[in-house]
């Protein structure tokens, strides 16, 4: 089969049966693929070409971030969050990684027929909560209802419009070598509290996704001053996946610490017993920030004040290496981390 020629999947979750071959990649890589075959070809005039999680776009004077996602998230609801909740902080984490400060959302709904209507009450409250919680306001939105099986209950997308302050660029094109890297808390939360719920498991403590809003803590690295380069939220894929992403549009290598890298027992225990890698699981309310050297520390020191990213730590260093993320592991070697042929847990968020 040609490069360019792919076939779209929708993998099983653990646990189901039903599963269609990936024929060009999966996950990281296929997504990785259609966005530069065929998307950017068509439609790329300029913006889009930033690869970043949002485009910030010059409208009347102002400095506007724009970005848009949609949340499939199999089961609706969650240790720690629920579909609602995850649209909300999904979208505003995305327009807080371009330094922008979240102002409005939009949001579509397609709804199956049959969707318990306590179901949809109890998103849209979670939605209500959300915003208030990050400081945004949901002001237009589209419902569309399908027949049964024509759905998975409920999909959601959102749109979400935010301010960048003069003078801030924040893309994976001004990272520079010698960067720090930094973490804002321990992996892999998110996406083995949707995999507990989904699967049925139950562990000695119940995980729950760290779920949270980022954009209060960028805007205060900002206000004081730090030079950020490049910020990135760890959603699907989680940090090796983004790691990698920044390291292939900054054409820079990326040396990561394996020990640095905060993981906790609870959820180290469940990925060793599900045959996981946490570096891969999904977070939803965490992100690696890549300042200079010299403002490193003063970094941390701000992100550890907040209480979301109280054990934010350094991981890291930017190499002028093209393209390559290399772990050094707790035994002393080195391996490199590539974007995963499939996903490891399909329909996280």
């Amino acid at each position: 089969m040609a490069r360019d020629d792919f076939v779209l999947t929708c993998p099983a979750p653990l646990g189901r049966s039903s599963t269609v071959q990936i024929a060009h990649g999966g996950g990281g890589r296929l997504m990785r693929g259609l966005i530069e075959q065929i998307f950017l070809p068509a439609f790329d005039g300029g913006a889009l070409g930033s690869r970043h999680d949002s485009a910030v776009l010059e409208l009347g004077g102002a400095r506007l971030a724009f970005t848009t996602d949609g949340y499939v998230v199999d089961p609706l609801f969650f240790p720690g969050g629920d579909i609602g909740t995850l649209a909300v902080y999904g979208t505003v984490n995305d327009l807080a990684m371009a330094g922008a400060r979240p102002a409005f959302l939009s949001v579509g709904f397609i709804l199956e027929e049959g969707l318990p209507l306590d179901d949809l009450r109890r998103i849209v409250s979670s939605m209500r909560a959300a915003a208030a919680d990050a400081g945004v306001e949901l002001v237009t939105g589209d419902t569309k209802v399908v027949g049964r099986g024509k759905a998975d209950r409920c999909f959601v997308s959102t749109s979400g419009v935010g301010l960048v302050p003069a003078g801030v660029e924040i893309a994976p094109a001004c990272v520079r070598p010698g960067d720090a890297v930094l973490l804002s808390g321990d992996v892999g939360r998110h996406g083995i509290a949707v995999l507990s719920v989904r699967e049925g498991l139950q562990f000695e403590t119940e995980i729950e996704s760290d779920c949270a809003p980022l954009a209060a803590l960028v805007e205060t690295l900002l206000r004081e001053g730090v030079r950020v380069h490049c910020l990135r939220d760890l959603t699907r894929g989680g940090l090796a996946s983004a790691l990698n992403e920044i390291a292939a549009d900054a054409r820079l290598g990326i040396e990561l610490e394996e020990r640095a890298v905060p993981v906790t027992d609870a959820v180290l225990g469940a990925c060793e017993l599900l045959g996981l890698d946490p570096l891969y699981v999904a977070n939803e309310g965490r992100f690696t920030a890549f300042v200079p050297e010299d403002d490193a520390e003063r970094a941390l020191a701000i992100m550890q004040s907040h209480a979301i990213a109280r054990g934010a730590v350094r991981i890291g260093r930017v190499v002028d290496a093209h393209g390559v993320v290399v772990l050094r592991t707790r035994l002393g070697g080195r391996r490199q981390l590539d974007l995963l042929s499939g996903e490891q847990l399909p329909r996280i968020c």
